[in-house]
């Protein structure tokens, strides 16, 4: 298993409670599916899917980082967790101005229970981008470096491993909010 044991211990408890919201989320719209269906129709697609697969390519380009690194192809992997790094920035790009589009049109968390959902859950997968940009950062530090220890391989792995839970985590909620009536 890649990583120390204690990254994937905050790995299933973080997927445990975004695991709770999804569910009271589905409950919420269960009790509501006229209301959930015609908020979600105000969302914007193509910034949705955009960012899918934005987040989609940041997780290829590090696991072949991780990759490079095994080999001690260290040009390589910088260059791709560069590409991540830029994937995760532009993630942030486009959901600021999708927030912004959204305030703009009167779409906020008072709203409706729909609005506060999205709100509530991407804004933590949001903080959660944020958390995986300071990671990648990190990674980009050890892919300079010449030789890694074993500790710090497994840091290494265990960052990936975050940025793949990032993007799983983005999966679920961009189905559930933007594609599922």
């Amino acid at each position: 298993m890649p990583g120390e044991p204690g990254v994937w211990i905050f790995l299933f408890g973080d997927m445990v409670v975004f695991g709770v919201f999804f569910g009271t989320f589905m409950y919420q719209r269960a009790q509501a599916p006229e209301l959930f269906d015609h908020s979600r129709h105000t969302l914007s697609m193509g910034i949705g899917l955009a960012n899918t697969l934005i987040l989609l390519t940041s997780s290829l380009l590090v696991v072949t980082a991780i990759r490079a690194i095994r080999s001690s192809q260290r040009g390589a992997a910088q260059a791709l967790l560069a590409g991540a790094l830029i994937c995760g920035l532009a993630f942030i790009g486009l959901k600021s101005v999708e927030y912004t589009a959204k305030v703009a049109e009167g779409h906020v968390p008072t709203q409706n229970d729909f609005y506060l959902y999205f709100f509530i859950l991407t804004g933590l997968h949001l903080f959660h981008v944020l958390i995986g940009v300071v990671v990648l950062l990190l990674l980009l530090t050890q892919a300079r470096r010449t030789e890694l220890s074993a500790t710090r391989m497994a840091v290494v792995e265990g960052g990936g491993c975050f940025w793949h839970l990032v993007d799983l985590l983005w999966i679920v909620l961009f189905a559930l909010l933007y594609l599922v009536s």
